[in-house]
């Protein structure tokens, strides 16, 4: 069987979670038979660290110039690279690169499949972007999201169903080892003046409107101060002013750190008694299986993929979104049952490792591939 050659364009100046998730299929898709390049949006300007990433882990990428937003040239670059690199199927992640795919009209050459992830609600212009996200995505050969709310979601929208595939983001079992070992927690500890005996909550993910950290900031607000609690937030977005803001107005400044645009998460948890991910909406959240991975109990809302992937009560615990009352609730309990947490965790730890590493991830997607490739 010859290698099946595969294109994979995606818009990534940083480790987003699908673009962490596609650097880990490019180092395990050539044991299944498949040759893989990538493709990255470049300014001149800008640092590009998916980019540096992706060279150091040996995966061929290719750089997509481009002098400024809405750079028409771009259409023709990608049309030009899909006839040099000849691909058997281009592959596309997020709304740029489904659009630009499709003005290129890649999809009358080449079978496509496109990578649906979520949509941010970070403004108007996010919200027209994602209505165009939908007239690309109807021209694609396959569409892959990440949880069955997502697919219906699609499916309202104009997807035919015959064309959506489901499947779960990854994540490496021994994510954030390092990160645990004592040495290296104490010495972060430290260097961010929590103290040995204070609880740390963390949560990781961009900040945007559908994160909903100000439930967060609010429950964080409601827990007993004998917890002794610090709330790390990892992440940079538009809601950043409107976050410190109710920081303030709560009065919890000295007990919540804003990390900011970090090039990994990993060495957070391990100072981290848990994780939470407050959103009001999620598809098949890295910051869930990261967590899980590392072994760091979770508080998460019951929305899109989350319970897909834990379970209430056997794997995490999980709330009613937009709630800040029933979410300080659950986090008191893994302070105040010293068992629970350990429990919860050593139990995602076993899931992660049966039905989430990126070896099945990977088998599953060539499977896909082969079958849309003829």
């Amino acid at each position: 069987m010859r290698p099946l050659r595969l294109l994979a364009i995606i818009e990534a100046r940083t480790l987003t979670g699908p673009a962490k998730n596609l650097i880990e299929f490019a180092q395990l898709a050539g044991a299944h038979g498949v040759e893989m390049s990538t493709a990255t949006f470049t300014r001149a300007e800008d640092s590009n660290l998916f980019l540096d990433t992706a060279r150091r882990e040996s995966v061929p990428v290719f750089p997509i110039p481009e002098r400024r937003r809405f750079d028409r040239d771009v259409i023709h670059a990608i049309a030009e690279l899909v006839s040099v690199v000849q691909p058997d199927i281009v592959q596309t992640h997020a709304v740029k690169s489904h659009f630009l795919v499709r003005l290129a009209e890649v999809h009358r050459r080449v079978p496509w499949i496109a990578f649906h992830h979520g949509y941010t609600w970070s403004g108007r212009r996010a919200r027209l972007y994602n209505q165009l996200d939908l007239w690309s995505l109807r021209a694609a050969t396959k569409v892959i999201t990440v949880s069955e709310p997502f697919r219906r979601q699609l499916q309202r929208r104009g997807v035919a169903a015959d064309r959506i595939e489901i499947v779960h983001n990854a994540i490496r079992p021994d994510w954030a080892a390092e990160a645990g070992k004592p040495e290296n927690s104490t010495t972060l500890r430290a260097e961010m003046n929590i103290a040995p005996d204070c609880h740390v909550v963390l949560s990781v993910g961009r900040l945007s409107r559908e994160k909903d950290h100000v439930t967060l900031l609010e429950a964080m607000s409601l827990l007993p101060k004998r917890f002794a609690t610090h709330l790390v937030i990892v992440g940079e977005g538009p809601e950043r002013r409107r976050i410190e803001k109710r920081i303030a107005s709560l009065g919890i400044a000295g007990s919540v750190t804003l990390t900011g645009q970090q090039n990994s998460a990993e060495p957070y948890y391990g100072i981290a008694n848990m994780a939470v991910l407050s959103s009001r909406s999620e598809g098949s959240p890295n910051a869930l299986l990261e967590a899980m991975a590392a072994g760091v109990p979770v508080v998460a809302t019951d929305v899109g993929g989350v319970s897909e992937i834990a379970v209430h009560d056997d794997t995490a615990l999980l709330v009613p979104p937009g709630d800040p009352g029933e979410l300080a609730e659950f986090m008191g309990r893994l302070i105040r049952e010293p068992q629970l947490g350990p429990r919860l965790a050593a139990r995602a730890r076993q899931i992660v490792r049966e039905r989430y590493a990126p070896e099945q991830r990977t088998k599953r997607l060539v499977h896909i591939y082969r079958k849309v490739a003829g």
